[in-house]
């Protein structure tokens, strides 16, 4: 269904709504003290791709559980993952990009204890008979989330080609980045963000054009892991033990090539050499331990102030707190 731009925040707004509402349904309030032998957490991701390596690592390998942790991996679209968040539904998600602009529009109470991704994982994808941006004039842009990463990422990119991505384009919610290549494939789209291993299927299999890629784009803060400002003071230690187990997982994924490899082909359900080729592709848009430099967070703050119409960016302190992450890394020797 096409959404005119106009209306796409009324619409999404109510998507969020009505998803909430799925998710208490499916995901009931849980205690995380509950007494089953590993305290249950349940993290959120907005899309199945390799930006949630150090998760489904920390999982395989055992990293959550030799915490005392059964985490569970509930994916779920990154306006709503924030309301899911507020309401208790889930203890943390990983979707940072989404909770940062909705905390810099208002005073919602989160916090982003560390970051992941500190470039963009998505590269601009054409079905076979689009071989340009100015191509792209009058065609379908899908995206997981309106204002979200992979929404912002592929704006840009179609605006550096020289259209208005606000005008020329219309943009419909196209579910999570899998989903979107079935709907390149059909033709129910015709242009998406995609990420790894989802861009190197659309190329290889489906003869997909790449017209561009964001990796390259300013610094984007789009994964990691982000809190309410109350289970943060009241959970500290299983946060810090939450923060230790991705630590040792992102150590693995950049230690162990294969085996970073061999779990992303597991979760994303592809060929080993194309989960190799993933790993290989993304692996320098990622942070080797949770925190980004000053002047990657400098340049991204002021790229959502931009972005967002703000009359100067959002001061660090509001948005993130990196100390948990600190003590982890030192505790670990990870520099």
């Amino acid at each position: 269904m096409r959404i005119p731009m106009g209306k796409r925040l009324d619409r999404a707004r109510a998507r969020a709504f009505v998803g909430l509402v799925l998710i208490a349904a499916l995901f009931p309030v849980r205690s995380v003290w509950a007494q089953t032998g590993y305290e249950k957490i349940a993290f959120s991701i907005p899309s199945r791709s390799i930006a949630a390596i150090d998760l489904y690592v920390a999982k395989e390998r055992g990293f959550f559980r030799d915490e005392g942790l059964d985490v569970e991996i509930v994916q779920i679209r990154g306006n709503v993952a924030v309301a899911a968040a507020l309401s208790g539904q889930v203890q943390a998600t990983n979707g940072i990009g989404t909770v940062i602009r909705a905390m810099s529009r208002s005073e919602i109470p989160m916090k982003v204890l560390t970051v992941s991704l500190i470039r963009n994982l998505f590269w601009l994808v054409a079905r076979p008979e689009l071989k340009s941006i100015s191509q792209l004039k009058g065609k379908i842009l899908g995206t997981t989330t309106f204002g979200g990463s992979q929404h912002t990422a592929a704006t840009r990119l179609i605006r550096k080609g020289g259209l208005d991505p606000d005008k020329d384009l219309t943009v419909v919610v196209g579910g999570d980045v899998p989903a979107q290549l079935q709907s390149l494939v059909t033709g129910a789209i015709d242009v998406a963000a995609l990420s790894p291993p989802t861009v190197i299927l659309a190329r290889d299999k489906f003869n997909m054009n790449i017209l561009g890629s964001a990796m390259d784009d300013l610094a984007n803060l789009q994964n990691g892991t982000a809190v309410t400002e109350k289970f943060l003071r009241e959970h500290r230690p299983l946060l810090k033990r939450i923060l230790r187990a991705r630590a040792k997982a992102n150590r693995y994924f950049f230690e162990n090539e294969r085996g970073a490899s061999e779990v992303l082909a597991k979760y994303q359900n592809v060929e080993f050499p194309v989960a190799l080729e993933s790993y290989r592709l993304a692996k320098p848009a990622f942070t080797s331990n949770g925190i980004p430099a000053q002047k990657d967070l400098e340049e991204f703050l002021r790229a959502e102030a931009e972005l967002l119409k703000l009359k100067e960016p959002v001061a660090a302190s509001k948005l993130f707190d990196f100390s948990l992450q600190r003590e982890v890394n030192q505790e670990l020797g990870i520099k």
